[in-house]
C-alpha cells in the first residue's frame, strides 16, 4: 500500500513541475520606471555615483510565478557589449508573484559607477568625460532560462535615496 502512495505523490510533483510556462518576455511588465545616478557616498576618500533603477512588476499571465528573480545589467553607451556592473534580486520567493498582481518597487543598484575628487556629484554627472549608461533587466522564475523583460537609459539626475 506504501508503494503505491509514494509513486502518486512523485507523479504529482513531477506533473506540477510540467505545467504550463509562462513567457515573461510578453507577459512579465516593467512599470513606474524611474533611473538615475546614487549617491553612494565617499569610498576611499572619492564621491562615488552609481546607475539606479526602480520599478515594479506586473505578472499579466494567468499564473502564480513562483521564485520571480531579475538580473540587472548596466554598461556605458560607449560600450554598447561590455558589462559594467550587475545586481540580482529576488523579486518574489516561494510564495510567487500572483496572477495579476504588480509587485515592488524594487531598487537594484550597480556595484561599479563613477568616482571623483574634487567636483560635486552635480558637477561628476555635468562633466565632459561622463559617459551614460543604460539597464538591461532579465527575469526568470522556477526552473525557466532568462529573458530579457526591458531596457532603459539611466537618467543623468542625481538620487540621492
Amino acid at each position: 500500500m506504501r508503494a503505491p502512495a509514494c509513486f502518486l505523490l512523485l507523479l504529482s510533483l513531477v506533473a506540477a513541475g510540467c505545467g504550463p510556462t509562462a513567457d515573461l518576455a510578453k507577459t512579465l511588465h516593467v512599470e513606474d520606471v524611474s533611473t538615475g545616478w546614487f549617491d553612494a557616498g565617499i569610498v576611499d576618500g572619492k564621491a562615488k555615483l552609481v546607475p539606479s533603477i526602480t520599478f515594479k512588476l506586473k505578472n499579466g499571465s494567468d499564473q502564480k510565478l513562483a521564485v520571480l528573480q531579475v538580473n540587472a545589467l548596466f554598461r556605458r553607451i560607449s560600450e554598447p557589449n561590455a558589462e559594467w556592473g550587475s545586481a540580482f534580486i529576488t523579486a518574489a520567493g516561494s510564495e510567487g508573484a500572483p496572477a495579476g498582481a504588480t509587485i515592488g518597487p524594487f531598487t537594484i543598484r550597480s556595484d561599479r559607477g563613477y568616482t571623483g575628487t574634487d567636483q560635486t556629484r552635480d558637477e561628476m554627472l555635468h562633466n565632459h568625460q561622463f559617459v551614460d549608461a543604460k539597464v538591461d533587466l532579465f527575469a526568470k522564475y522556477g526552473p525557466t532560462q532568462w529573458t530579457k523583460i526591458g531596457e532603459f537609459t539611466v537618467e543623468r539626475r542625481l538620487l540621492v535615496k
